[in-house]
């Protein structure tokens, strides 16, 4: 008797059920992973967060709509709420790849380029460090799912929404003016799109477009270097920057490589049988190319941009640039998919959802106990908060308004003090035009700095931009899982206002 999974079954009959529960299931893990686990925030949330609460028009970091939302939904919710938007931000996406693939290729074949998407490392371990490219991929999906309704099922009404979700990702990333300059081609190659220029819908919602972009295109006339910046990126250039691009784009598709592998069932006898996957719609010419077009010119003007700057600039994360690989495999694929070896596939799938957020819940208990390498979200944050806003209000009786220093901790304690100080960047001056170095000297401050071993002076940088500073004997906090690593010390001085 051929062994038929339960996934199988339920794909077949059920398949907006296996959406929802895949889609909710992954991002409850990757919700409470972080929730539970992390004593300090991932990557540059912190960073983020920091500009956030300035809530500029924008900065050399990017558009400014990841920085609010972020702000907003730590107002709201702390740091978890920051962790639930990254998800819904997944969630999101999702779904508007299920709703595009349900136009494209039916339900079922949606479902299977949805669960693909699991296998796409982007959308998984680094989904909790929010940013503009987690923000940037709903909006991208979105855009993909609306502009296909206006031009592929010339559903007019749909160049409305469009304009917005396509603002809405220019607000968000840089990265969103590759998909407008392709959209803008594919509707002058395409019949349905020369004919729907014709009408008036696309005007207007060309002139709605431009009404939600037009603050920050004005901020970004207004600051050409700081908007350069947020382009290129502040690393140097670097030859390799269209090596490193393609080198992600490659990684992050690992484990649905994997799967495909897998499930092709090569090297396979040609009498063995296979539970099938029939598609309920065929696609067209134009929906094929459609959906080709957008999987896979994005990635190569991508890294062709990296190569021609020399820098990765908001390519670094390729979140927002891989949403249609898993529903151009299906497209790929044919009107009826076979899935063989379908009980190794289900356990490698499950091993892929299960496995990642595990291990980073268990790195956060055990590495400790087996390595000196420091975790950067295992930072005692909350002690040192309290510790460094205490000793300032203290020594002056008013509360701490502002922090500088290292480039992670200090804007990691500015988000866990009480007060939220404003973060001044040292390490970068022009990446916090809110506060200079005057405004810490003449209302005060605290500078933090990794004070390892004996280590007590403050860094040349640190000392040069704040002459006559006087360290204070570094503090040590205990870690949240020590195991054989020594106590966090950070080395600190105080500012006092000027009289």
């Amino acid at each position: 008797m051929h062994y038929v999974s339960l996934l199988i079954e339920f794909l077949r009959g059920r398949p907006r059920f296996v959406f929802w529960s895949v889609t909710l299931a992954q991002a409850a893990l990757w919700l409470l992973v972080p929730s539970l686990t992390y004593s300090s925030p991932p990557g540059d949330v912190s960073t983020s967060l920091a500009i956030g609460h300035e809530l500029l028009l924008g900065s050399e970091r990017g558009p400014p709509l990841a920085f609010w939302l972020a702000e907003g939904a730590f107002r709201i919710g702390g740091i978890v709420g920051v962790y639930a938007l990254a998800q819904i931000c997944i969630v999101l996406t999702y779904y508007a790849v299920f709703a595009l693939g349900r136009a494209i290729v039916g339900t079922r074949h949606a479902v299977l380029a949805v669960l693909l998407m699991v296998g796409i490392s982007a959308f998984t371990v680094p989904s909790p460090t929010f940013g503009p490219a987690v923000l940037a991929a709903p909006f991208w999906a979105l855009s993909l799912l609306y502009f296909w309704r206006a031009v592929g099922e010339r559903s007019y009404g749909a160049w409305f929404p469009l304009a917005v979700t396509l603002g809405l990702l220019l607000l968000s990333s840089e990265a969103g003016v590759i998909l407008l300059a392709l959209m803008i081609l594919f509707t002058l190659a395409a019949p349905n799109g020369r004919r729907a220029l014709k009408r008036a819908e696309p005007w207007m919602a060309g002139l709605l477009l431009a009404i939600v972009v037009m603050p920050y295109a004005l901020w970004a006339a207004r600051n050409q270097p700081a908007m350069l910046a947020s382009v290129l990126g502040a690393a140097p250039p670097t030859g390799r920057a269209g090596v490193r691009v393609a080198g992600i784009v490659a990684a992050t598709h690992l484990g649905m490589l994997l799967l495909l592998a897998l499930v092709s069932g090569f090297p396979r006898n040609k009498k063995q049988r296979a539970p099938e996957i029939d598609r309920t719609m065929p696609a067209g010419r134009l929906a094929k190319t459609y959906v080709y077009t957008f999987a896979l010119a994005p990635l190569l003007m991508a890294v062709g941009a990296a190569f021609a700057f020399e820098r990765t600039g908001p390519f670094a994360r390729v979140t927002p640039l891989v949403v249609l690989s898993g529903l151009a495999v299906m497209v790929l694929a044919g009107d009826r998919v076979r899935l063989f070896r379908e009980r190794v596939v289900s356990t490698a799938w499950l091993g892929i959802l299960l496995i990642p957020p595990a291990l980073v819940a268990f790195s956060a208990l055990l590495m400790p106990w087996v390595t000196r390498t420091e975790l950067a979200t295992a930072q005692p944050v909350r002690a040192e908060a309290a510790f460094f806003s205490d000793a300032f209000s203290k020594r002056t009786g008013k509360p701490l308004t502002y922090i500088a220093g290292d480039s992670q901790l200090a804007p990691m304690i500015a988000l866990a003090a009480p007060a939220r100080p404003h973060v001044y960047f040292d390490w970068a001056p022009e990446q916090s035009p809110w506060t200079t170095a005057e405004d810490l000297k003449r209302n005060g401050g605290v500078l933090v700095w990794p004070a390892p071993g004996t280590l007590r002076n403050p860094p040349p940088q640190l000392a040069a931009q704040f002459p006559g500073l006087v360290p204070e004997v570094p503090q040590t906090f205990e870690r949240p899982v020590r195991g054989i690593l020594p106590p966090v010390r950070i080395g600190w001085a105080v500012i006092r206002p000027a009289q």
